[in-house]
């Protein structure tokens, strides 16, 4: 459909003044130096995910075999992914302030999908579709599993928690810019009493957090 845009024009009349004008008194170089610089704009978030695949040959005939995957099964993270440009990340002020529970990410709500029961930390996830929430204090930080899903991620409700999972942190030596998450799978083959395993990891700024995972309980 074409739209048609209409100007309207108005005629207006100036009264000019024909006595000399005054100048615009030039800055100095100093003045204009003290001006404060301009402040960048932050960059638009992102998205971004992390898989890991489980072989699907992997406990052929057991808990593996019942679920009848045509293929390798999954577990995953999405998540929106800021990036700091310059902002404080931890503390006040900053993006992620003590005591208060955050998003984990930007935007609409960070989502774990597990295709396998698993185990993060010490809590047992039975299979299923989650919403990550991330609790900073500075006794240690937690990490939120939500059953709630495809909210907000500043929608949190603490009655949807399924659990607070305890989170190791370090301080990184040189920050990261962008919120990155890592699920990293153990470099040694599982041995057959052993379910495949890894570290779940995500960092920003100077601050890194983990936690184990493994298939099964």
């Amino acid at each position: 459909m074409l739209t048609r845009l209409v100007v309207l024009g108005s005629l207006v009349v100036i009264a000019t003044d024909l006595r000399p004008q005054s100048q615009p008194t030039p800055q100095p170089a100093a003045a204009q130096a003290a001006q404060p610089p301009r402040i960048p704009r932050v960059a638009a978030s992102t998205r971004a995910s992390v898989t890991v695949l489980i072989d699907s040959r992997w406990g052929e005939g057991g808990w593996f075999g019942a679920l009848n995957l045509a293929g390798p099964a999954k577990i995953a993270i999405d998540y929106g992914q800021p990036h700091a440009r310059g902002r404080n990340v931890v503390g006040l002020p900053g993006i992620m302030p003590w005591d208060t529970v955050w998003r984990a990410g930007a935007n609409m709500s960070t989502q774990l999908t597990a295709e396998v029961d698993m185990t993060i930390g010490n809590t047992f996830i039975p299979r299923g579709i989650y919403t990550l929430f991330a609790l900073p204090t500075r006794n240690g930080w937690k990490l939120i599993v939500s059953k709630e899903l495809l909210e907000w991620g500043t929608d949190y409700d603490p009655k949807q928690d399924f659990a607070r999972i305890d989170l190791r942190s370090r301080t990184l030596p040189e920050p990261i810019e962008s919120l990155t998450f890592w699920l990293i799978p153990a470099l040694e083959a599982p041995p057959s009493t052993t379910f495949p395993h890894g570290v779940l990891k995500f960092a920003w700024g100077n601050t890194e957090l983990s936690t184990d995972w493994r298939v099964g309980r």
